[in-house]
């Protein structure tokens, strides 16, 4: 069974310098249907200004992983890590205790636009913890790439909750990915358009799957997408 959330349902929010849609409730935006998925509790799709970003915050008790679609995002946390992240690195931060951290776009033309995850852990007051991969682009190139799992399987990141994170970039091919019909998918649709077992979708929309065996994606041009295997 697939279920579609449109792109244009989502909640948004302009504040000038972000421009942000909110897949699940989130700060202003509040819809008791949809309160994540799963294990799966935030999706935010955010575009940054040039020169601006999010102010030193404070999180715990959430596996946040950032992905980067385009540009570059400088991230700094009080566990003394500090980089930007660019398209093809996944960042993952497990606030655990609690963490604080800021998220600033260095560049003076650019936006950056990525999609921000949160993961609700496996337990409560886990230790704080930081990660960070790079998977070059012919990685990602005409399939899913497991990008983030509870053991780090495959040079992906270790995420303390049992789910797995694939990504891909497909262009110009039809795709099937096996299912275990006893769990869930989450299947988010970044840039481009597909269809999902003969279901179309747009940049920005997704789909929940449940009691399927597999997907079949059929990719008339180039779409990004990043798939959730979830308990």
């Amino acid at each position: 069974m697939l279920t579609v959330r449109h792109s244009a349902d989502r909640g948004h929010a302009n504040h000038g310098w972000l421009d942000s849609f909110h897949t699940f409730s989130f700060a202003d935006y509040f819809d008791p249907a949809q309160m994540g998925y799963r294990a799966l509790r935030v999706i935010n799709e955010d575009r940054v200004a040039p020169g601006q970003g999010f102010g030193t915050h404070p999180h715990r008790d959430m596996e946040i992983l950032t992905y980067v679609l385009s540009g570059g995002l400088a991230h700094k946390d009080s566990m003394g890590n500090g980089s930007t992240i660019r398209h093809g690195d996944v960042q993952r931060m497990t606030a655990g205790t609690g963490v604080t951290h800021s998220e600033f776009n260095g560049s003076h033309d650019e936006a950056v636009h990525l999609l921000q995850i949160w993961i609700l852990p496996e337990a409560a007051g886990l230790t704080p913890g930081y990660e960070e991969k790079h998977f070059a682009p012919e990685a990602l190139q005409g399939q899913l790439r497991l990008i983030a799992a509870p053991d780090g399987a495959d040079g992906a990141v270790t995420i303390h909750q049992d789910v797995r994170i694939y990504a891909g970039t497909l262009s110009h091919q039809s795709f099937t990915q096996p299912l275990d019909v006893a769990r869930y998918g989450w299947l988010q649709v970044a840039t481009g358009s597909l269809s999902v077992n003969g279901t179309p979708l747009a940049a920005g929309d997704a789909v929940a799957i449940q009691t399927e065996s597999q997907l079949r994606l059929d990719v008339p041009d180039t779409a990004e997408v990043v798939f959730f295997d979830l308990a």
